[in-house]
């Protein structure tokens, strides 16, 4: 595998190569890649295929392969709720649902290609929609129902959408906000249950027809749009292409997610977030591999354990914030039936945790870091050194590097911002804009370089490592003080769960490093000036001394967005008065 990593210019596409009608036919989906791919792609012409549709050129081709008996119809998708009900789709079985749901949204809906769905509901359905708009060229929006009325009323008003689809949990809030949504021309309900204005899903899709032709959809052509997690100001709306999703995630699914067909991947991300389009939908797929999914109203240590205990899952990705909770649990007491790789993303892991959910389980964790814009940009792969704290190499087909603020790069150990290097072409991964703001479009290029907003560091043996966010950065005294690296050193006490840092102001350094720590079991009858002192204490010899928190506040929890990214916005915000 080391010659994966010494490629640093190739066309992307051709790693995927599927079994498609638009495709080199001499590489299988899911294939690893060989030498001669290699030379393939040195060779292969700068342009993608004028026309892609990942429902039809990669899930129609494995259930191809399935009718033909060149793979076993294993589930493409198996979801359980805990109280007993299953769901397993195979790909065959994907396809024709999918066929069904999308008769439903083009005729009793009434949607047409390009109009914008909003879904809600994280239930079997969620995918057959999915595939359904791939099928249609509508332009899905998933959401999550934590989303507000507030939230949904800003997400419609937007996109301009012309259908909702939600669960019953969201009517009240839809409801409240409808009245002010002019374009909103249809209400989906996935229920049992009927409802005065909604057209019922279930009944529909019962008397829909299984036949229908797949859109020759464009690879450039609107696939979906995302709702950036809103950290600072209000959402912007990420819109990626046919392309960018239903190939760009191709050796993601090979390299860091290390899938197989025969793999079982249980991704716990939020639907409402990219990294259910990574982990839930487009890599997994492209590999042929089973996606996971258990319908947890709320994250539940037991459930989580007793589900690696009962079923034979392969893969495990979840936020670092679960693996926190879950090393405080005596893991060597579970056995997991068939775990064999485990990753995480979504914001940094803390050396801590990374060693801690080794010497319990024996298994490594290996970190991601990627964007809703541009998808995976480092990561620790197998075959490669972790060093604890960082967040690996950069992957392919990224170029990788640490900037100054007029775009020069900066020597190994010099602080910057990370950006991906641009050639004349723009990556075809990337996403296509921001949809109605130009103005943030174009602020994320700075001459040569795409810039993430976040900043970094590089080693000399390429590993990079996060700062934080542009904007969380501290400076007290002349000195950058990175919030995560305060934030590490608190978890490592047994005190602290969890912990967010930011700046607060000082009249003689200008900012100090302030700490809001949300405590374990043990210590919240601990007294809070003692307690203040030894996490102070503990935080200067387990890093640089001028970096402890000179302020402390022990609060029961942190504000965080729908995908659970802690918001420090709104801490550093409320210390400077701007509430």
């Amino acid at each position: 595998m080391k010659i994966f990593f010494r490629y640093q210019t190739f066309r992307f596409f051709w790693l995927t190569k599927p079994i498609g009608r638009r495709f080199h036919k001499s590489h299988q989906l899911g294939a690893p890649l060989t030498l001669a791919d290699f030379e393939a792609i040195n060779r292969c012409e700068r342009s993608l295929p004028k026309n892609f549709n990942f429902a039809g050129d990669v899930l129609d081709q494995w259930s191809q392969k399935e009718k033909t008996g060149e793979r076993p119809a294993n589930p493409a998708l198996w979801w359980v709720n805990g109280k007993g009900d299953e769901v397993k789709w195979s790909f065959g079985e994907l396809g024709s649902l999918s066929r069904k749901a999308a008769n439903v949204l083009t005729k009793p809906c009434g949607l047409e290609r390009g109009d914008r769905v909003v879904i809600l509901p994280r239930i079997p359905e969620w995918w057959l929609i999915n595939v359904a708009c791939m099928r249609t060229g509508l332009v899905f929006m998933p959401g999550t129902t934590q989303l507000t009325a507030k939230d949904i009323l800003y997400r419609l008003h937007a996109s301009k959408a012309k259908c909702i689809v939600a669960s019953e949990e969201v009517i009240p809030a839809v409801e409240s906000i409808v009245s002010e949504c002019p374009d909103l021309k249809t209400k989906l309900l996935v229920s049992p249950h009927s409802q005065d204005g909604w057209l019922s899903f279930p009944e529909l899709f019962q008397t829909a027809s299984a036949e229908h032709s797949c859109v020759e959809t464009g690879s450039q052509e609107p696939m979906a749009i995302y709702f950036t997690s809103g950290t600072t100001g209000s959402p912007k709306m990420a819109q990626h292409s046919q392309s960018s999703l239903g190939i760009g995630y191709t050796l993601c699914g090979r390299y860091w997610l290390d899938l197989k067909s025969t793999d079982i991947i249980w991704n716990m991300s939020d639907t409402g977030w990219i990294k259910a389009a990574i982990g839930s939908v487009f890599s997994s797929w492209l590999q042929g591999a089973c996606v996971f999914v258990h319908r947890m109203a709320q994250f539940d240590t037991n459930t989580f354990l007793d589900t690696l205990t009962t079923y034979p899952i392969t893969t495990l990705c979840s936020a670092p914030t679960v693996y926190r909770m879950l090393v405080q649990k005596d893991l060597k007491r579970y056995k997991f039936k068939k775990l064999r790789h485990c990753l995480t993303g979504g914001e940094p892991l803390n050396p801590e945790v990374l060693e801690q959910w080794k010497v319990q389980t024996g298994l490594e964790l290996y970190e991601g870091y990627g964007q809703t814009e541009v998808g995976i940009i480092c990561a620790n792969q197998k075959g490669q050194e972790i060093k604890p704290g960082s967040m690996g190499k950069g992957v392919l087909p990224y170029d990788v590097q640490i900037i100054d603020e007029n775009g020069n790069i900066l020597p190994p150990g010099k602080e910057g911002e990370i950006a991906l290097r641009l050639t004349s072409t723009r990556p075809f991964c990337f996403f296509s804009e921001y949809v109605d703001n130009p103005e943030k479009t174009a602020a994320t290029i700075r001459g040569n370089f795409y810039i993430t907003g976040d900043r970094g560091v590089m080693d000399s043996d390429g590993y990079f490592w996060f700062v934080g966010r542009a904007d969380d950065v501290i400076i007290s005294s002349g000195y950058r003080i990175g919030p995560f690296e305060v934030e590490s050193a608190l978890i490592e006490h047994p005190a602290v769960v969890e912990s967010a840092v930011v700046s607060s102001p000082d009249p003689v350094r200008g900012e100090v490093v302030k700490a809001f720590v949300v405590l374990s079991a043990p210590f919240k009858s601990s007294n809070p000036e003692k307690l203040t002192l030894e996490l102070q204490d503990h935080v200067k010899k387990s890093t640089a001394p001028y970096k402890y928190p000179r302020k402390v506040e022990f609060v029961k929890e942190l504000p965080k967005t729908i995908t659970g990214k802690i918001k420090r916005n709104v801490l550093r915000d409320h210390e400077w008065g701007r509430t």
